[in-house]
């Protein structure tokens, strides 16, 4: 199952869930792209949403509003819908109403061979790994996540001028976790505290939660044209890129 956290309240992008991707509300537009793939269900905190969810004839559960990472409000949704523990689990941001279905499916995939928790990332240039809203991720010679920083990571000490040999060392992280709920019940039963789970709160990412706690996160890596959207700049830019294909 396709699991879509969907927070209304957004910092940066206040009800960015909601913006118009033409003609469909962006969390409605990405649940219908998603099901292309496998059954869907948004996890949302507002009754307003849920029930722009139904209007559309999507699956929809309204979770607490206290969560402090999307992963945790996929686990609620997982326990109110009865999931098995062995189900794999898919966490989908709203904010991605282009994810290719390729990228899904090979993440399940990957699950499908025993995985405990895996992700996806892809190459990146080097301007795109200056940018902190850019999350990068570094990984080690079995593919295995070694760390996720909004930093440049890994940092050039030589400070090569081969742009072409440097593009190829940086690796985007793409928003989307697949987890069994067994697996996903473990994760979010991990300390959340800013002194138990430091790193996840000073980069603001709840992947590092696992990897402050030991776990392993099988990366896929996959190429893709999609943008996530974090800000109306983002917004713009993704319009612009997949208005061809809406025409």
């Amino acid at each position: 199952m396709i699991i879509i956290p969907a927070r209304l309240a957004s910092t940066r992008f206040p009800n960015k869930i909601l913006a118009d991707i033409f003609g469909l509300p962006m969390v409605i537009k990405s649940a219908k792209n998603a099901a292309k793939v496998d059954e869907v269900c948004v996890a949302c905190d507002d009754i307003s949403v849920l029930e722009l969810c139904q209007s559309h004839n999507i699956r929809a559960t309204l979770t607490s509003k206290d969560h402090q990472s999307g992963t945790d409000r996929c686990y609620e949704a997982a326990k109110k819908l009865g999931l098995p523990s062995s189900e794999i689990i898919i966490n989908l941001q709203a904010d991605e109403p282009f994810l290719e279905p390729e990228i899904l499916q090979a993440l399940q995939g990957k699950m499908a061979q025993g995985a405990f928790m895996a992700s996806c990332a892809t190459h990146i240039t080097k301007a795109q790994a200056l940018d902190p809203n850019v999350v990068k991720v570094a990984v080690d010679s079995s593919g295995n996540a070694l760390y996720f920083s909004r930093s440049l990571i890994p940092y050039d000490r030589d400070g090569s001028t081969d742009d072409s040999k440097m593009d190829s060392s940086y690796l985007g992280h793409l928003g989307v976790y697949g987890y069994s709920v067994e697996s996903l019940k473990e994760f979010c039963s991990l300390p959340q505290s800013r002194e138990q789970s430091p790193l996840e709160h000073t980069e603001k990412l709840e992947q590092l939660r696992a990897l402050y706690n030991g776990w392993r996160i099988a990366m896929v890596f996959v190429e893709t044209q999609s943008i996530g959207i974090d800000s109306p700049e983002d917004l713009a830019r993704a319009l612009a890129r997949f208005s061809h294909k809406e025409s």
